[in-house]
């Protein structure tokens, strides 16, 4: 089996447990390839969490379980340097909290105070933690995958701009369809059973990290290049491309949104088998990597228009270069 066909082996696999959610499986897999973090949105009870910990049961992956609280501390999650004693003499070792690990399920992030976000950050970003001056940094293998409620939601924070762009994607997941429900039901029913069969395939880390080189390998041509600075563009200056978009625009995409465009598209490609990028992987990935990244004004409020809209606007209005 070549690396390729385990990464979507991987994806068969965790479809089978997170029934109805496909979509939503296929992006955190292009997440987990493109090296980036991921934001998974929806209201209570639609398998964010089952998500995460099926993607960690099948890897060679440590996983940890952060559950956010009000009165959660920085050092709850990042560990603390403790008074140890050993063979009779007392030394201060640091004792490494859950923020490290290799895939890590930030459960309802919107709950966490400012300080523990600030500390999740510089994880998130800077692939370290530092404690009293000294910096520990993360394993090569290093995904946060942060789960919230949509924030009109009771005792929830909306999350700090700085750290809302640096998730790779905002994945928004939806009701199941009738017959998938029904399908989940019956799966937790054999589940309750003991009567499924778990399937022990794993990936390994060094396929995982033989995918990321392929992906960083493909080819993605000066045009494409064009397309994706002219979609960034377009947020910015929204006034250049639609009058609804500069009604509908407050604050357009940062280039790391560009730079995160560009990543989940080779990595939209790799999964496809092709070996060059074209508008349509750009396309199949917009929303998920531009939906966080967007502030809209007043007015789009007033229509009754969210960030995929103003997307849909954008692919509309946004010319493929020739």
């Amino acid at each position: 089996m070549s690396d390729r066909e385990s990464i979507l082996k991987l994806e068969q696999v965790i479809t089978q447990s997170v029934l109805g959610q496909g979509v939503v499986v296929r992006q955190v897999v292009m997440g987990l390839l493109a090296d980036g973090h991921v934001l998974l949105e929806s209201l209570p009870g639609l398998a964010k969490t089952r998500t995460v910990k099926a993607l960690a049961r099948h890897m060679t992956a440590e996983m940890s379980r952060i559950q956010f609280t009000p009165d959660l501390l920085p050092s709850d999650i990042t560990g603390a340097e403790v008074l140890k004693q050993h063979a009779g003499v007392n030394e201060i070792v640091f004792q490494r909290g859950p923020l490290f690990g290799n895939i890590i399920l930030a459960d309802e992030i919107n709950r966490a105070p400012a300080k523990v976000q600030a500390a999740l950050l510089e994880a998130m970003e800077e692939r370290q933690i530092t404690v009293a001056g000294v910096s520990h940094p993360m394993p090569s293998l290093y995904m946060v995958l942060a789960t919230q409620n949509p924030i009109e939601q009771e005792g929830t924070y909306a999350l700090p701009e700085a750290q809302m762009d640096r998730f790779l994607m905002k994945i928004v997941l939806d009701y199941p369809d009738a017959a998938s429900e029904a399908q989940v039901l019956s799966l937790l029913r054999q589940e309750a059973r003991n009567v499924v069969a778990e399937d022990d395939f794993k990936v390994t880390q060094e396929a995982l990290f033989d995918c990321r080189r392929a992906i960083a390998s493909i080819h993605v041509s000066d045009l494409l290049d064009t397309y994706v600075v002219d979609l960034a563009n377009a947020t910015r200056r929204p006034s250049d491309y639609d009058k609804d978009l500069a009604r509908w625009i407050d604050v357009g995409s940062s280039p790391r949104g560009a730079i995160a465009l560009d990543r989940v598209a080779r990595t939209h490609a790799f999964l496809s088998g092709a070996d060059f990028v074209s508008p349509d992987n750009v396309r199949a990935v917009i929303h998920p990597v531009l939906r966080h990244r967007l502030h809209l004004t007043y007015d789009a409020m007033v229509d009754g228009v969210g960030p995929d809209q103003v997307i849909d606007r954008l692919i509309d209005v946004v010319a493929i270069p020739v």
